[in-house]
């Protein structure tokens, strides 16, 4: 499976996601990393992996509409399958979500649709989560649609919030969280256990194996599923 990464900051679940190409666990080929960010991490994570990195933006580019048309020439270059969102703050141009209709995935730190839309994103979603003092709180890797945190759910992994946990000690806790799963529905996507379909209904942008879920639920034990 061939993939690309569009990823804004430090590129930790990037780092994972390549971690765990090279030692064979994910049968897959990341073909590029693109950021809007030219000081982002994960552009360098990509450059030290030898993948070629991009800053694309309006100031490289010139404008939106020219950005665009640069990200949708290098995912058809590279015959990109997948595209995985990866800490990216931006919202994904209509033109490449019609491109790779429901082959588009992000990684959440919450349990959409709980904190989820326009300005929940990163350390916010876990300041809401101590704000509203839950008690659990967890990951969401879904499919991308042109609404934002509103497309299919592929995985939600539950994480228990500590007595007293400020924001930070409860991003940890999610971002472990986070490492331990987004390579693995990656993994699913390269061995046929997510397939995306051609369905323009939203809730059906792909299949999952059952199977394959209930093994990743089986991760946290019976008292998180």
């Amino acid at each position: 499976m061939r993939f690309a990464v569009l990823a804004s900051g430090g590129g930790s679940n990037l780092q994972v996601i390549l971690d765990r190409i090279h030692d064979g666990a994910l049968p897959a080929e990341c073909v590029f990393v693109a950021s809007n960010n030219s000081h982002a991490g994960a552009l360098e994570r990509a450059r030290v992996a030898r993948i070629p990195a991009h800053h694309i933006s309006s100031k490289t580019e010139g404008s939106e509409e020219a950005a665009t048309a640069k990200l949708l020439a290098l995912l058809e270059k590279n015959s990109c399958s997948l595209l995985v969102l990866a800490g990216y703050m931006k919202k994904v141009p209509v033109p490449v979500l019609q491109h790779l209709r429901n082959r588009v995935v992000n990684i959440h730190p919450g349990l959409l649709p709980a904190f989820g839309g326009v300005g929940h994103y990163g350390e916010k979603v876990h300041e809401a989560v101590e704000k509203r003092g839950c008690q659990f709180t967890g990951v969401t890797i879904h499919m991308v649609n042109e609404e934002y945190d509103e497309g299919q759910i592929v995985l939600q992994r539950t994480v228990p919030v500590p007595t007293g946990a400020n924001a930070m000690a409860i991003g940890r806790l999610v971002l472990k969280k986070e490492h331990d799963s987004y390579w693995r529905v990656l993994k699913a996507f390269a061995e046929g256990d997510i397939v995306p379909t051609e369905s323009t209904n939203p809730s059906q942008a792909v299949r999952i194996n059952p199977e394959w879920l209930k093994s990743i639920r089986a991760l946290d034990g019976p008292s998180l599923q």
